[in-house]
């Protein structure tokens, strides 16, 4: 049996695991990440947290192969460096030779998002494929690719940002600085926003009644289960969005699998049926024998863990 070690850096909190070769996480460690502070200061939390996640799991560092990182913004998976992550207010850092002054093991570091979707790819929703698209709805719309068994992220390491491709031109402005992007209609960001305009246009609706203490993402679905015609609409305009967004991905890339991830999936059949339905109705290949899976992630908050820990695996292939 191998080890390896794979952290997951948020802009929340650092979660370092040390995962086994049969994918299974052995031992869990985090600590916030309290931003902001200088990338060498998060980079020594990271290979403390990764070393106590090592103590745990009853080893030492000469039984871990390799370290990896799954990290938010663009990374350049050649050299491990960061080169710009916003959320961070990360430039250029060279978080590879940051973890190697306190590790001395192989460091491999990759967009957070990569990261998940190859965990995904690797022992989830995705494996036993050969090329795989997974997407996140959360705050935001990740993405990740996966075409002939690797991570794809351009000559730039800058793509796979599926959720910054416009869906309606002109629509409402996206963090991003464009418009109408698929993040704005599809991310559960998205999804409040439009339950809170149905809201504010239906003061009858059974919403206002079940809204708690905050607007949440399960809001609508709750409401339209309890009957009430406007939460329907608002369910029905997101996926009609999601469906768009997703179509188009199916388009370009033709993967055998698309899984999806984050909050939003909880709704299970109430979300995954109907957007079936409607992706099948729009993708180009609908008349094909051989059409994408559309399935739900499998590995919740581990994916980015077992994702980043086998990138030297990827990275050798």
């Amino acid at each position: 049996m191998k080890y390896y070690i794979g952290i997951d850096l948020g802009g929340t909190n650092i979660a370092a695991g040390v995962v086994s070769s049969d994918f299974k996480i052995l031992s869990k460690v985090s600590v916030p990440t309290a931003r902001p502070r200088p990338c060498r200061e998060i980079c020594a939390d990271m290979a403390a947290v990764a070393l106590k996640a090592v103590e745990e799991a009853g080893l030492s560092v000469d039984d871990i192969e390799s370290v990896g990182i799954g990290a938010p913004g663009t990374v350049n998976s050649e050299t491990g460096t960061i080169e710009y992550s916003n959320n961070l207010d990360f430039y250029n850092e060279p978080v590879a030779d940051y973890i190697k002054e306190n590790i001395a093991l192989p460091v491999y570091v990759e967009n957070d998002a990569n990261a998940a979707a190859y965990g995904e790819f690797i022992a989830g929703s995705a494996r036993n494929v050969h090329n795989a698209v997974c997407i996140t709805l959360g705050t935001g719309v990740g993405g990740g690719i996966i075409i002939d068994d690797k991570i794809y992220s351009g000559f730039n390491f800058a793509g796979a940002e599926i959720g910054h491709t416009v869906i309606e031109v002109d629509g409402p402005e996206c963090t991003c600085g464009r418009r109408g992007c698929f993040e704005v209609y599809s991310s559960a960001t998205g999804l409040i926003r439009m339950t809170r305009e149905a809201m504010d246009s239906h003061p009858e609706s059974k919403m206002h009644e079940m809204v708690g203490d905050h607007i949440s993402g399960r809001l609508a679905f709750n409401a339209m289960r309890a009957g009430d015609a406007a939460a329907k609409e608002v369910v029905d305009k997101y996926i009609k969005y999601l469906a768009a967004g997703i179509a188009n991905v199916i388009n370009i890339f033709q993967p055998e699998i698309l899984c999806i991830g984050g909050g939003v999936c909880n709704e299970g059949d109430a979300l995954m049926i109907p957007l079936r339905e409607a992706v099948k109705e729009q993708v180009y290949s609908k008349r094909s024998e051989r059409n994408t899976e559309i399935v739900r992630a499998s590995l919740g908050n581990e994916a980015g863990i077992i994702g980043a820990a086998f990138l030297g695996l990827q990275r050798n292939r």
